[in-house]
């Protein structure tokens, strides 16, 4: 079940094996899917999406920041709704709030994601302000929190492992898709140490484009000052390709 009214896109969904990982419970990577999916479909509703940007316009999205807050992640079978809505229009750039919450409507996490438009051809910022896109009368935010800036100068002893990507990790525009870079990035925990903890937050950056056959640097650096807070930085040679941010 799915509905659209006032720049709100709203659905009803299940949370299958799928979208679970090892504790039973919809994973990190697959909640930040799950919240990329509900997008895709509010743009298909307002008629703005990928598909209508590169026929009409010879353009395409590109995401380049997320910010998601946890209060609970929901178990494996149960019942959500996510709610989708643009919250600015700022020439250049969007932010789009989703909200997702259990039966009872009590919330489960928010996130709000920053996108942009690029052109197919010359890959030069595009303006909204000239595309079919939202430019007024925006749903109140419902997370609206600052993104942060994160730390780029990672030594060598910082290094965790690499990973040659594979075709496997590509998505339709031909590079690595978004949601395997959280894979990856998650991959710095062992296993043990993600059934035990709880993220409360996660921050990503898409900071560039990496393609079949390179070989990603995964970096790691826990934050001296606040327990529980880990950088995350993914190089493709001497290009940082991904940034991120976990918080227990």
């Amino acid at each position: 079940m799915a509905t659209f009214d006032n720049l709100s896109f709203t659905s009803e969904r299940e949370i299958s094996s799928a979208f679970i990982d090892s504790t039973v419970r919809m994973g990190i990577a697959q909640s930040a899917l799950m919240v990329q999916d509900n997008l895709t479909e509010c743009f298909n509703a307002m008629g703005c999406d990928g598909v209508v940007y590169r026929e009409k316009f010879n353009d395409f999205w590109v995401f380049t920041k997320t910010k998601i807050h946890f209060e609970r992640r929901p178990d494996w079978r149960e019942v959500v709704t996510a709610r989708t809505f643009p919250i600015d229009n700022l020439g250049m750039r969007t932010h789009v709030n989703t909200e997702i919450v259990d039966k009872n409507g009590k919330r489960l996490l928010v996130a709000n994601q920053e996108a942009c438009v690029l052109s197919l051809e010359s890959h030069r910022p595009q303006k909204l302000t000239e595309l079919p896109y939202p430019k007024e009368n925006f749903p109140p935010p419902v997370y609206s929190e600052t993104f942060e800036r994160f730390p780029s100068d990672f030594k060598d002893e910082e290094f965790v492992f690499e990973q040659i990507i594979r075709s496997c990790h590509i998505d339709m525009s031909h590079h690595m898709n978004n949601i395997e870079y959280i894979k990856l990035a998650l991959c710095v925990f062992d296993d043990d140490f993600l059934q035990s903890h709880e993220i409360k937050d996660l921050e990503v950056h898409y900071t560039g484009e990496s393609r079949e056959g390179q070989t990603l640097k995964v970096f790691r650096r826990d934050d001296a000052e606040k327990k529980g807070k880990t950088y995350i930085h993914i190089k493709e040679s001497d290009r940082c390709v991904f940034e991120c941010c976990v918080c227990l």
